[in-house]
């Protein structure tokens, strides 16, 4: 468990990824021989425009190889990916803290609402059921 997020047990996990990737539900970038670092996508058709909405579940880089340039590299590849999939933008999400992530995202061009001047604030809610 990794920044106190509950995660199912290996094999569930294992068991759940191929499903979804077997039922094309999501989409998975891997980085790297180990693999390094992975980005997990979902696509969907959109309601406000004609093209796609793309979503990042996950990103993901090793611990012992953050700092090295493997995020920055997923991101170009799922930005190119939803760029060639037809998707007219990207969401995700990020902890507060995770200021890494955050500045990553930020560097890139990603824009985070929260008492910006560009427009009403941006939250995020889940609740599970």
């Amino acid at each position: 468990m990794e920044y106190s997020e509950p995660t199912p047990e290996v094999e569930q996990l294992t068991e759940t990824i191929r499903r979804r990737l077997d039922e094309e539900e999501i989409t998975v970038l891997l980085a790297g021989e180990a693999p390094e670092g992975l980005a997990l996508l979902r696509f969907r058709p959109g309601i406000w425009s004609a093209g796609l909405e793309a979503y990042l579940q996950e990103l993901y880089v090793i611990p012992s190889r953050r700092g090295q340039g493997i995020g920055r590299a997923l991101m170009e590849a799922v930005i190119q990916l939803c760029r060639e999939r037809g998707a007219d933008g990207i969401d995700l999400n990020t902890g507060e803290t995770d200021t890494a992530a955050r500045g990553l995202y930020e560097s890139m061009g990603f824009t985070n609402r929260e008492g910006s001047a560009d427009g009403p604030s941006m939250l995020f809610y889940e609740r599970e059921i």
